[in-house]
């Protein structure tokens, strides 16, 4: 690896990782889940932000309004056809993304997102970052087709991070700067994640460099350990305060600070003079767990803050881009927000109906991302050679890439008119067993299970759909193993 964060004995670089959680002298505070009330359907999250005195400020979202009542242009995407663009809004009022008009427009080509609207009113758009400090740029513009869910059974996009993507706005509007209190959220995609510096999403450096500690308060997810980490092996929600990503209120371990992964997850960050906390949940059950909540870190330049009002997503602070993540929503406020307010956020996201399912048949549509490699399942060079072992590679939403896990159980990919099935090679049942594409057959080794725990089984086998060597580079072979937990091992569509 080539970028600046990684250089562990250069505290000046530390910052970007910023931090979140906290252990407070006697234990945890706020872990027991708290559920705040149903909102009615009018409502979006920055109707209950406003309606407990700190309004949104910024407002990002892919994949619905935030606003009951907004229904202007959430994102743009640019096809590459014809270097076209088309801004997408949603369907009617405070509702869900059209993303039939993203899917008609974008029919035989790529796209990508080129803007994410801010719904606040403030103006604070999100476009390509530029360079930085840490790393080159322009940055990567996000595949517009990677991240496809569904919003009670309606179809959207997310934000698909891959490493060298990021967005970002120096010269906003309402942000809060120095020590002035905000409040900041996001929806993750809890399994899509790496070490890399760093998937972040809110308040950074208007120049675009590491102007030294307490000059970010960002929300971090991922699980580097150089910094700030917490139980279990990952990933955390953190703060990027600059040179130190936090989980509690002093670098290094926080016990209270748990592993959280769930397919979508709720991550906040908010800040005040010489306050702040870490709180996260499931985005679809439940409330919110309080993992820090305290006094800012016990070094010099984070009490008080020196936050500068840029924005930044899947990025660091100084345009540190190593990092890999999904962004579905999220906003920024003015004023530190109650609890209670944001468990009423929490119900509103839960009610909202993030899921997976989409396609015919009761079957699901779309990329299936390698979660310990950060990489897609790819049919190699979109052939339609049956007996050709399939591999994992950089996600770009091409058709080699979009693969239907159909409701009687097979997974298809479809290339120049074919349609294929994945398939344990000679019925095999054992370690190493070659996973390829074949004509679809209704065979026992064309039937896959997708379970709870990320794993993909085989029916016929019991083994599970095995990244080789647990390899993260791209054409690396995928095969059948014995499950065991590991990272390569793990898969989400």
């Amino acid at each position: 690896m080539t970028n600046r964060e990684w250089r562990v004995p250069r505290p000046a670089r530390l910052a970007r990782f910023g931090a979140a959680v906290a252990v407070i002298a006697g234990g945890m505070i706020g872990f027991a889940m708290t559920t705040g009330s149903a909102q009615a359907a009018s409502q979006g999250p920055c109707d209950i932000y406003s309606a407990g005195g700190t309004p949104c400020v910024a407002a990002h979202s892919t994949t619905r309004a935030l606003y009951g009542s907004y229904s202007g242009s959430l994102y743009q995407v640019r096809r590459s056809s014809d270097n076209a663009t088309l801004n997408i809004s949603p369907v009617s009022a405070g509702g869900v993304a059209n993303a039939a008009a993203q899917d008609s427009f974008c029919s035989g080509t790529t796209c990508v997102i080129t803007v994410i609207y801010d719904q606040s009113g403030h103006g604070n758009n999100l476009t390509q970052a530029p360079a930085g400090g840490a790393a080159g740029g322009p940055d990567n513009l996000a595949n517009a087709t990677a991240a496809p869910t569904t919003l009670n059974g309606s179809k959207a996009y997310g934000v698909y991070v891959a490493a060298g993507t990021g967005y970002r706005d120096d010269n906003t509007s309402g942000i809060a700067t120095g020590d002035q209190a905000e409040g900041e959220y996001a929806i993750f995609d809890g399994t899509h994640y790496n070490g890399g510096c760093c998937f972040d999403y809110g308040n950074a450096e208007t120049s675009n460099n590491d102007t030294g500690n307490g000059h970010m308060e960002a929300i971090y997810f991922g699980n580097i350990k150089v910094w700030g980490y917490g139980t279990g092996n990952g990933p955390w929600i953190m703060a990027d305060m600059e040179n130190g990503l936090y989980s509690g209120v002093n670098a290094g371990y926080n016990g209270n600070d748990p592993t959280v992964n769930y397919r979508y997850t709720t991550a906040i960050i908010k800040g005040t003079a010489n306050l702040w906390s870490i709180r996260g949940g499931n985005s679809q059950s439940g409330g919110l767990s309080t993992f820090y909540s305290g006094a800012r870190p016990n070094v010099s330049g984070y009490n008080p803050m020196h936050k500068e009002g840029a924005i930044i997503l899947g990025i660091g602070g100084d345009n540190s881009k190593g990092s890999a993540g999904t962004f579905y929503e999220g906003v920024m406020t003015s004023g530190y927000p109650s609890d209670a307010t944001e468990n009423s956020v929490q119900a509103n996201i839960v009610a909202a109906g993030y899921g997976t399912g989409g396609g015919s048949g009761g079957g699901t549509t779309g990329p299936i991302h390698a979660v310990g490699a950060g990489k897609c399942l790819d049919d190699p060079n979109g052939t339609t050679t049956a007996g050709t072992q399939q591999q994992i590679y950089t996600c770009n939403g091409l058709a080699p890439q979009n693969w239907t896990h159909t409701s009687s159980g097979t997974i298809t990919v479809t290339n120049n008119g074919t349609t294929d099935c994945l398939d344990a090679n000679g019925q095999g049942t054992s370690n190493g067993t070659k996973v390829i594409i074949w004509p679809c057959n209704g065979q026992a080794n064309q039937q896959w299970q997708f379970n709870s725990n990320g794993t993909i089984t085989g029916v016929q086998s019991g083994l599970c759909l095995d990244v080789t060597g647990a390899a993260t580079a791209n054409n690396t072979p995928v095969e059948l193993w014995s499950c065991n937990g590991g990272s390569n091992q793990q898969w989400t569509q």
